[in-house]
């Protein structure tokens, strides 16, 4: 039995705009990488946080008000371990962007400690552990984040319950990081409203046109169906240059275009690699334009899910941390 293993965790789309709080894909850029030592002491610790990120000084070492082990916390609770877990987390995924940075140190934490476990979980069962972990950074369960990162590709998450939707793999992403934080709370303040019925019928149509046009994988359902008119209206305003971002994509063709999770990233996605790599600059661009910078990632919607790093490939995982 190994005492020590390392994952990483991809960044992710939450929410895809038309599914707030239920879908979410991952993207092959940026990640946070999880070490996890087995130890005697009947606790969890987090040894270090490490990164290039701005802010991950203050990151909370103590275990409860950190995802990472908050998430080891309850999977150890829960099974009753006789042993406890140390965390050394590496952070590759801007704080506050609406890259699930928050979701990705517990995802990684949990397949690098389960790797450790005399019976390892499924992944569907580490997901409610997961959902602790979340909780701590948005007051809330929510697994648009954790479920696809734990699945790979685009995840469909409820309360109970992660599961993978099939995807084409003609699919592309352009996700656009601006060089700004949006904490995830704000964003989820501008929601408090109550929204019409009417609105709230028209966003139903569009998820149902858009799920049934990824299992088709049909362009015409898919375009008519990613369109945010719930949430993106009231948090538009809380990111400068959103506007011109989702004209710079939708000048491209875009299949539909919208704030990645909370924000204030935006992604878009696009029927071919060749497409998407041609949007990704003049999206960039309309947020220079706007006074912010930013960096674009190219990724095909039915990315990576978190997996273990063996210490052979862990110098080239930390060199795509950032990537």
């Amino acid at each position: 039995m190994s005492h020590s293993a390392t994952a990483f965790a991809p960044a992710s789309v939450g929410n895809i705009g038309v599914g707030f709080d239920l879908l979410g894909h991952v993207i092959d850029g940026p990640r946070d990488i999880a070490t996890v030592r087995r130890i005697d002491a009947g606790t969890v610790r987090i040894a270090a946080i490490h990164g290039a990120v701005t802010g991950v000084d203050r990151l909370p070492l103590e275990a409860p008000a950190n995802t990472a082990g908050r998430a080891l916390i309850a999977l150890r609770d829960a099974l009753a371990l006789d042993h406890g877990f140390e965390i050394e987390l590496h952070k590759g995924i801007p704080l506050g962007s609406g890259l699930g940075g928050s979701a990705a140190s517990c995802v990684a934490a949990l397949v690098a400690a389960n790797a450790l476990l005399d019976a390892p979980l499924t992944r569907e069962a580490l997901y409610p552990f997961a959902l602790d972990g979340e909780a701590v950074a948005s007051g809330s369960r929510h697994g648009d984040n954790v479920a696809p990162m734990l699945l790979g590709g685009v995840a469909m998450a409820t309360g109970e319950r992660a599961i993978r939707l099939d995807t084409p793999d003609w699919l592309y992403a352009v996700v656009v990081h601006p060089d700004q934080v949006l904490e995830t709370r704000r964003s989820r303040a501008v929601l408090a409203e109550l929204f019409d019925l009417h609105t709230v019928v028209a966003h139903s149509t569009h998820l149902g046109l858009f799920l049934t046009g990824l299992q088709r994988g049909d362009l015409d359902l898919l375009r008519a169906g990613l369109r945010d008119v719930l949430v993106e209206p009231r948090r538009a305003a809380l990111i400068p240059g959103f506007r011109a971002v989702q004209a710079a994509a939708f000048d491209h063709d875009a299949i539909g275009a919208s704030i990645s999770g909370g924000g204030p990233s935006v992604f878009a996605w696009f029927d071919s690699r060749s497409a998407a790599q041609a949007a990704a600059a003049d999206m960039r661009a309309a947020f220079v334009e706007a006074g912010v910078d930013a960096r674009a990632y190219v990724s095909p919607v039915a990315g990576p899910r978190a997996d273990l790093v063996s210490p052979a490939q862990l110098n080239d995982a930390r060199a795509g941390v950032a990537a």
